[in-house]
């Protein structure tokens, strides 16, 4: 049955059409990353602004040169440690990569997705699939086939199910095109992860102004002011204001829904573990969940502040921004 979906996806990506997939990630919304009119498709179907650029993901037999104009030492590193997985390389453009997928930049985002049904599609299919999360631009990335069909319903020819994503927050994404490497985006694989395996600086990763050489950012996915949010309008709460908080609102007339940080569930509401993982494979279901409630508001617990949790706290500042 997989192999006949396979097929079947294969089929209608070499046909310009669309596949949802799976990946460690998040699920994403795949089109032939060399058909430009397949692409148009992409951002059309998501609202997806033309400026904003896709990440293109690869079989993990894919030479980087075919993709890129140069692949510096740093990037082959990165790849060798940590492909397949959520880690994307911003890289000069080889010319034969459409400028719709860059945004009409001379970058081009790449990665190796660590999901077997993924990695089975970009095998059969033999080239690079553009593919962003699989929901309306700036809504909660999906992380079920369920969340895809909510968003999209029989807008989309297939969708690959491979279960609940193991990561669920999106790729770090890694800029290798001003002279020194920069996170632009923090996930699960962290800038002090990569600061150990490139002996870098502690800390000078994440700083994107870190100097003239470097120049000004590329675009980048999932880097708007607000991003990845709910339709529920939604706060960040410190524990100890959350009880005041919630009383504030409830005089107001509002119902409420919590997003709270530990092991009891909070009255009207969810809680997630305590723990940066764990909490982060479960944020984008739970967000969902609290969304479906018909609540007035949404309160996140503000989770911790530390290294760790940066990820988190970038998706979740986005998403009440």
């Amino acid at each position: 049955m997989t192999d006949a979906l396979i097929a079947r996806a294969v089929e209608l990506l070499r046909a310009g059409q669309l596949v949802a997939l799976p990946t460690e990630t998040v699920y994403g919304l795949g089109a032939d990353a060399l058909n430009p009119a397949a692409v148009a498709r992409l951002f059309a179907l998501k609202g997806r602004p033309a400026e904003h650029p896709l990440i293109i993901h690869l079989p993990p037999e894919a030479p980087l040169e075919d993709w890129a104009d140069e692949v510096p030492p740093a990037a082959r590193a990165l790849a060798a440690a940590y492909w397949p997985g959520p880690l994307t390389l911003i890289l000069p453009r080889r010319p034969r990569v459409p400028r719709i997928v860059t945004g009409g930049q001379d970058t081009v985002a790449l990665r190796v997705p660590d999901h077997p049904l993924a990695l089975a599609l970009l095998r059969a299919f033999g080239s690079g699939i553009a593919a962003p999360s699989a929901n309306r631009f700036g809504h909660i990335s999906p992380t079920t086939a369920a969340h895809v069909r909510a968003e999209f319903g029989d807008e989309i020819p297939l969708i690959l199910d491979g279960g609940a994503c193991r990561v669920g927050l999106e790729s770090t994404i890694v800029d290798l095109t001003r002279g020194a490497p920069v996170v632009l985006r923090p996930g699960a694989i962290t800038a002090q992860d990569i600061d150990r395996l490139l002996g870098t600086a502690p800390g000078s990763l994440l700083d994107i102004q870190a100097g003239p050489a470097r120049g000004a950012a590329p675009r980048a996915p999932g880097l708007l002011q607000r991003h990845y949010a709910p339709h529920t309008p939604a706060e960040l709460v410190a524990s100890a204001a959350l009880p005041g908080r919630l009383a504030e609102l409830a005089v107001q007339g509002h119902s409420v829904g919590v997003l709270g940080l530990g092991h009891k569930a909070p009255q009207t509401g969810i809680a997630l573990p305590p723990d940066p993982a764990a909490y982060g494979h479960g944020l984008y279901a739970a967000l969902r969940t609290l969304d479906r409630c018909g609540y007035a508001r949404l309160l996140i617990e503000t989770p911790p502040q530390d290294d760790a949790w940066q990820a988190v706290n970038d998706r979740l500042r986005r998403a009440v921004a």
